[in-house]
């Protein structure tokens, strides 16, 4: 699990993925599209994805992805829905900027 919050910390936006996931991609697309460049973590190309795959478990993500960090924190454990309702509503830009990921 440190290593999953080292990881988090180390960007305004962080993405926990994987390659063959398209809500992954999606949710990656979005924060693009957004002007965010969050580093990306594909758990399936990592040597040590399955650790950090079991340090989400950990967290109560299931599935164990996308999970999404902005600003070091956590969204919540369906962050795919969280993501898309924060966009929806006008809350995930400001959240961005907040972090730093965005600057516009």
């Amino acid at each position: 699990m440190d290593r999953v919050m080292k990881l988090a910390s180390q960007k305004a936006v962080v993405i926990f993925s994987k390659s063959s996931c398209s809500l992954c991609h999606a949710i990656k697309r979005l924060f693009y599209d957004l002007g965010a460049s969050p580093a990306i973590h594909e758990l399936d190309e990592d040597p040590r994805g399955r650790e950090m795959e079991r340090a989400l478990l950990g967290l109560g993500f299931s599935p164990t992805v996308p999970a999404v960090f902005i600003g070091g924190r956590l969204l919540r454990l369906d962050s795919t829905s969280t993501v898309m309702s924060l966009h929806l509503n006008g809350s995930l830009v400001p959240m961005l900027k907040e972090a730093g990921a965005i600057w516009l």
